[in-house]
């Protein structure tokens, strides 16, 4: 079986087709692996579906599963219609719902699912957060510097709110940095495309941005997120890597 390797704004992914849906977290731990395996944050598994375009498996480096990922749905519109040779107007399900995606060359916008659960805002260690689910649950911090980025906390405040920490920095206010910390790879990512999506979403609410902003996350691309009938859009290129042949035994 052939895979892909893709990268979406510092994160990777390993992509492939089937034709059914099962259970792949152990294969998801094979491939994810970076030292044994093909290397990266998530397995994507694109399968038929009856009513949309595909329907994804979405699997952590660690083999659990994830409702949503941000990068990820773009690298598998991308792959959907470049190698699957899909339109680029695609609508496909995950297991935070029905996404919507457009593929314009290696440029790629998504619809992220509707903001969900957004809490009142609580302090910890001197800090301020407030947490909301856009597709998985992100806990967001706005900061003075990136350099308050502390992996300790995030560790420990993942743990006990189940949720990806993010810091943000409002540069202007149509221009956040973000840092974020992955669950299921448990640790800090080059990027997460839900995360910016919550920090830019809490900002709004604040009256901190514009609806219409460039995100830069630690991987220093250029992403740029909008707010239309309270809908998050999701802006950024798209590279598939390479492709392999993975020998299993």
């Amino acid at each position: 079986m052939k895979f892909y390797k893709y990268c979406a704004s510092g994160n990777d992914f390993v992509v492939f087709a089937d034709k059914e849906k099962k259970e792949r977290s152990e294969i998801a731990k094979i491939l994810c692996n970076r030292y044994e395996g093909i290397g990266a944050d998530g397995l994507i598994v694109i399968v038929p579906h009856n009513r949309f375009d595909f329907e994804w498996e979405f699997y952590n480096c660690d083999g659990s599963k994830a409702n949503m990922c941000g990068n990820g749905a773009r690298a598998a519109a991308h792959f959907a219609h470049h190698y699957l040779k899909k339109s680029q107007y695609l609508n496909f399900l995950t297991g935070a719902g029905l996404i919507k995606s457009f593929v314009d060359d290696d440029m790629v916008e998504i619809k992220l699912s509707s903001v969900k659960d957004v809490k009142e805002p609580f302090e910890y260690k001197n800090r301020t957060w407030q947490g909301c689910n856009t597709g998985v649950p992100h806990l967001v911090t706005f900061v003075e510097s990136l350099d308050e980025f502390d992996l300790e906390l995030c560790k420990y405040m993942r743990k006990r709110y189940n949720a990806n920490i993010n810091f943000v920095k409002i540069v202007n206010d149509e221009f956040i940095k973000v840092r974020t910390f992955e669950r299921g790879v448990e640790d800090e990512t080059l990027a997460c495309g839900t995360g910016m999506g919550a920090c830019f979403y809490l900002a709004y609410l604040k009256q901190k941005v514009k609806n219409d902003i460039l995100v830069k996350p630690k991987s220093n691309e250029n992403l740029y997120f909008r707010l239309e009938d309270e809908q998050i859009f999701f802006r950024g290129k798209v590279k598939c890597c390479f492709e392999a042949d993975y020998n299993f035994t």
